[in-house]
């Protein structure tokens, strides 16, 4: 298990790898692969995988100002901490990349790089994210500069001279960092708190998978069609629960070592193959796991119970050895799977001429993959909040994911990494929007017996969690509102542009309102929070500016009525801005599922001021028609249900 064959004289002969049950065959004759290889360089063109000798040139001229940058900053630091001259003019200090860009698939128009800044000792962390952050300020080519001080790896972000930078920090136990220190030496690691070792972790990986790959230009190009492949069907996003880019890598450089004299289109199939039939979870090794006298706690689930429960990993070949996929769910996995399959159908049908490598690159149609969806938006007043508040949200969608495959009835829940921009009137109603959709799959009813599916216990779960950790970082913000809804796909044009949704025939809202008797719709609006560690996502940008019109103008005076609870932070307290309507009941005679929503509001330790209520809806499918059916409980000291609170009230 621990001791995968990577020795040059192995790698040349069939073998069989965890749990493939036949040997793996050699690579077809060289001409062929060559030609399969051009064409698979062909069909990556228009998708701009490649960048140009001017970009990369930028790249390097940007790079080296901000090393000669870091090295004078650490010169100065060391005078204003009275160092004697002879060291001050030696402490020196570098610049590492890690990520896409020191693995050498750097793709045209992407702009982003990972950076490791080393500092020596004399440094500390409170410099890199005071000193350092203000000196940065004050540089006419830094733009959007802001820290990132409480993340799992510390980061200051920042666009430098049109380049946007990651740059973490690091400090080394030694006087003075010169300009041949090589990193992959584990002596670099003695004495270092958790968040420097982390810090040089992306370096020290990036460098070693390099070393382990027996063919780099194979390596890079079967990695630049892996990473477009995975990007086009949604499963690339680490924090989303999919693999980022390391875990990708790390996958192909694990195919490149099995087959070390194929060329990138045989790579590509091999991927798809080996993967597509591994032996999950079983785990992925470039090279064995060794043992160090720093004596770092690493991967390694005969000693760490908690390893036992990973359920797809892929481990970092750098001492300490990690999982990089701790983060993949057993949904998410099972949506890789299934892709893997399928890019392994395809690339058997191009290399025997049936197909070409454009079909291997046709973006998944999320919208229409599934039956039933969770609409998950995120909105705040500000800009500024905005971005902040997306990135905590973004960051625990993972956590939904995992609350809602727990759930029996459910099998899947698949997320779409890519978040979308609220419409107009969802602007000038919350404020900056962001939405993202989750594809479900329920267990199919043995029987017409009711079933009762619970959503909302995950949903309010999954919220809390958000809240809290929002108020533990104490940047909640007046304004900042989540809310999960659940739908059917004929629904999501409520929420889609037509452009991203498969072209339907042009129904009438009156036409709408009369087939699917009103909304069809449920909302589960819960606690609000917002965060640091974000990204630059959608903010305000027009979807489909009449679909909440629609959806307003929809005659839901029958008995499918919906239930919308909205919860606004105002002047530090909870306030209730939204109420049910009537509430009324349906006796269905036959059914296929109930889905049940509970919605008991914010966390405990919220105030919400003369309410204490506990709302159930159920969706109920009857003889292929969708209702909605609730009862509402009211603490009897509340005051009328029918009485809004909005932060005008204030």
């Amino acid at each position: 298990l621990f001791s995968p064959s990577t020795s040059r004289q192995q790698q040349n002969q069939p073998q069989g790898h965890y749990g493939l049950t036949s040997p793996i065959s050699l690579a077809p004759p060289a001409d062929k692969d060559h030609i399969h290889t051009q064409k698979l360089i062909e069909a990556m063109k228009p998708f701009g995988v490649f960048e140009d000798q001017e970009e990369l040139y930028h790249r390097t001229t940007v790079l080296g100002k901000l090393n000669n940058f870091v090295r004078e900053w650490i010169s100065e630091l060391a005078e204003s901490k009275n160092l004697p001259p002879a060291i001050t003019e030696q402490v020196g200090g570098k610049i590492f990349t890690f990520g896409s860009y020191r693995l050498g698939v750097h793709t045209k128009g992407s702009s982003d790089i990972d950076a490791l800044c080393v500092a020596p000792s004399h440094v500390e962390r409170s410099d890199f994210f005071q000193s350092f952050f203000e000196k940065l300020k004050n540089q006419e080519e830094v733009k959007n500069l802001r820290a990132i001080e409480d993340a799992y790896v510390p980061v200051i972000k920042f666009e430098f001279d049109g380049i946007e930078i990651d740059l973490v920090f690091a400090k080394l136990s030694l006087p003075t960092v010169s300009d041949d220190l090589d990193l992959r030496d584990d002596s670099c690691l003695k004495s270092l708190d958790i968040r420097c070792i982390r810090s040089l972790n992306g370096s020290r990986v990036t460098d070693e998978i390099l070393r382990l790959v027996p063919n780099l230009e194979n390596f890079r190009l079967t990695l630049r069609a892996v990473k477009l492949w995975a990007k086009r069907r949604g499963v690339y996003s680490n924090i989303m629960g999919f693999l980022g880019g390391v875990s990708w890598a790390m996958l192909v450089a694990r195919i490149c070592q099995l087959y070390p004299n194929a060329l990138a289109s045989t790579l590509v199939n091999k991927f798809f193959l080996i993967f597509s039939k591994w032996d999950w979870p079983k785990p992925v090794l470039l090279k064995r796991l060794e043992e160090s006298f720093l004596n770092l706690p690493v991967w390694d689930p005969r000693v760490n119970p908690s390893d036992r429960y990973h359920v797809m990993p892929i481990i970092t070949p750098a001492y300490p050895q990690q999982n990089s996929t701790y983060n993949v769910s057993v949904s998410t996995r099972a949506v890789m799977v299934e892709e893997f399959q399928r890019g392994l159908e395809v690339t058997d049908e191009i290399l025997k001429g049936k197909s070409d490598w454009s079909k291997l690159f046709e973006p998944l149609n999320f919208f229409q993959k599934y039956k039933h969806y969770i609409v998950l938006t995120a909105s705040a007043f500000t800009e500024e909040h905005h971005l902040n508040w997306i990135g905590l949200v973004e960051s625990k969608i993972r956590v939904l994911v995992g609350n809602l495959e727990r759930n029996e009835f459910i099998t899947i829940a698949h997320v779409q990494p890519q978040s979308f921009p609220g419409n107009e009137v969802l602007y000038k109603q919350s404020g900056y929007v962001s939405m993202w959709f989750l594809g479900l799959v329920f267990k199919k009813a043995e029987s017409a017996v009711k079933t009762n599916v619970d959503l909302t216990h995950g949903i309010q779960s999954f919220t809390d969690t958000v809240y809290r950790q929002a108020s533990a970082l104490n940047i909640l913000k007046e304004g900042m509102k989540i809310e999960a809804t659940y739908v059917k796909r004929k629904q999501l044009h409520y929420f889609l542009p037509a452009g991203t949704l498969q072209k339907r025939k042009k129904q009438r809202v009156s036409d709408i309102s009369q087939n699917n008797s009103g909304l069809q719709c449920k909302r589960s609006s819960l606690g609000e929070s917002c965060s640091d560690g974000c990204k630059d996502r959608d903010s305000r940008t027009p979807s489909n500016s009449s679909s909440l019109n629609k959806i307003s103008k929809l005659d839901i005076s029958t008995a499918e009525t919906e239930r919308l609870y909205v919860f606004e932070v105002v002047g530090g307290m909870w306030f209730l801005i939204s109420w049910p309507n009537s509430k009324s009941q349906v006796s269905p005679t036959e059914m296929e599922a109930t889905v049940a929503l509970r919605t008991s509001g914010p966390p405990i330790g919220c105030t919400i001021p003369r309410y204490n209520t506990v709302c159930q809806l159920r969706t109920c499918f009857v003889q292929g028609h969708h209702k909605l059916s609730g009862t509402l409980i009211t603490d009897p000291k509340s005051a009328s249900p029918k009485q809004h609170y909005s932060p005008a009230s204030k």
